[in-house]
């Protein structure tokens, strides 16, 4: 039954980075992430919710998909990014239900923050 649950869902998002060590420091220190080392290639990421990974098996591809994650204070998070490295590209901006910001990570990918206040 709890299969059926996840039907749908985002179940894991994978990252080619250019160095994992670098995306490690980067997500440990804006959002908390633990992680998993798989060798020297590959480590997987843990937010406490959703799983993903990061590979150096492929080139960084910023763009594709925009992964959004949430936080209960978008003012800290955003301070979180900034001191971890990130680059933030969209300001904190309101739409109908919340308010977000969009940021690049070390290796260029686009990714945004959102909160419903």
């Amino acid at each position: 039954m709890a299969a059926a649950t996840n039907d749908r869902r985002i179940d894991y998002v994978e990252f080619n980075v250019g160095n994992i060590e670098a995306s490690k420091a980067f997500y440990r220190e804006a959002f908390g992430w633990s992680f998993t080392d798989y060798g020297p290639q590959y480590c997987e990421f843990d937010d406490g919710r959703l799983k993903g990974g990061f590979t150096t098996l492929g080139s960084p591809r910023p763009g594709g998909p925009l992964v959004i994650l949430y936080a209960d204070d978008l003012e800290t998070a955003l301070s979180s990014v900034e001191r971890a490295g990130g680059t933030i590209v969209k300001p904190i901006t309101g739409f109908p239900g919340g308010r977000r910001f969009h940021f690049s990570d070390p290796d260029g990918y686009e990714l945004a923050v959102w909160t419903k206040n």
